[in-house]
């Protein structure tokens, strides 16, 4: 289905709690899109759930601990703002356009940045547990 030719209805503005209860449950609609749209969001998350039962199981420091959350949280935060440049993209440029695949390369590059970022921590970390 072409989602580019539906047109709901713009939510109206509000503010205060409801505000805040609008925004909770627009994050959880986008989780919940990303979740069942996204293979590579899939991925992540299984890969987030995996290092932090690791960062408890493992004798790390509090520190390495939240380390691991943090750049676990950062992971699927870029996988999600990349998933909306992709999905602005399309909307914007359905046909194949060099700019288009440069915004969507970049997107791809920063997942590519924190996800070296996240194995390097580990690779120092698993380093410190094997050789100390």
């Amino acid at each position: 289905m072409d989602e580019r030719k539906e047109t709901p209805q713009k939510p109206p503005r509000t503010t205060g709690l409801k505000h805040l209860f609008a925004a909770t449950k627009y994050s959880c609609q986008g989780l919940a899109s990303a979740f069942q749209k996204e293979a590579a969001f899939r991925h992540d998350l299984l890969l987030n759930i995996i290092g932090d039962i690791c960062a408890f199981v493992f004798a790390l420091t509090t520190a390495e601990r939240i380390l691991i959350i943090a750049l676990g949280l950062i992971l699927l935060s870029v996988e999600l703002l990349n998933t909306a440049v992709e999905s602005v993209v399309d909307l914007v440029s359905p046909d194949w356009h060099p700019l288009a695949k440069r915004a969507k390369d970049l997107g791809s590059a920063a997942i590519f940045c924190i996800l070296t970022a996240y194995f390097v921590v580990w690779a120092i970390i698993a380093y410190g547990l094997i050789f100390s």
